[in-house]
């Protein structure tokens, strides 16, 4: 672990930064690269995010008992994690094969940290009052699930592959025609690149 960071440390300001990231990733990285992969993250993330259905779920089954409400969560649970973890083996298969630089997306945060509001909320509405039918429920799903595996998709997978590249002693860039957001080479503008890669999943 110890070597990842001191190559990163050596790096031009701007590829040290890109590849720390923010908190989240750190807060990740700082464990082993095993434990860091992008399907672990993405299981993690699921698991986080099936905690918060606890409460809409005991409403919806007070009359049922313990073990209706943990057979429901336990089986929510297990669904969400295992999306969020293939998902993020997508994300890191694909970042193998298109060797994209990992995306900047402070300019997004705050509408992505909205997401699992609004769709906890739109969840919780449906499940305890029923409202909206199946389309309703689907869609807060959707906005409940998406921000986590688009977050490992767009910046956490590339950061990670590129570090355990640095950490197995390889060329970290070999085969990257731009690596980083904000290079001569590629497209000028990252935010239009992330835009088009958010679209292309949605």
């Amino acid at each position: 672990m110890d070597g990842w960071q001191e190559v990163v440390r050596s790096m031009d300001h701007e590829h040290e930064h890109m590849l720390r990231g923010g908190t989240v990733s750190n807060f990740f990285l700082r464990e082993s690269l095993t434990l860091s992969h992008p399907v672990f993250v993405g299981g993690c993330y699921g698991l986080m995010i099936s905690v918060a259905l606890l409460l809409p779920l005991y409403h919806d089954n007070t009359q049922n008992g313990f073990l209706e409400l943990a057979r429901d969560w336990g089986l929510q649970s297990l669904v969400i994690i295992s999306i969020t973890s293939v998902l993020g083996a997508f994300s890191i298969i694909t970042s193998i094969l298109i060797k994209r630089p990992p995306a900047r997306l402070q300019n997004w945060k705050k509408i992505l940290f909205a997401f699992p509001f609004m769709g906890l909320s739109i969840v919780s509405i449906s499940i305890i009052y029923g409202f909206g039918g199946q389309f309703f429920l689907e869609l807060g799903w959707f906005f409940y699930i998406l921000p986590g595996p688009l977050w490992v998709h767009l910046s956490y997978a590339p950061r990670w592959r590129i570090i355990e590249r640095i950490d197995r002693g390889l060329d970290p860039f070999e085969g990257m025609g731009k690596t980083i957001y904000g290079s001569n080479s590629g497209p000028s503008d990252p935010e239009d690149k992330e835009l088009d890669e958010v679209v292309e999943i949605i």
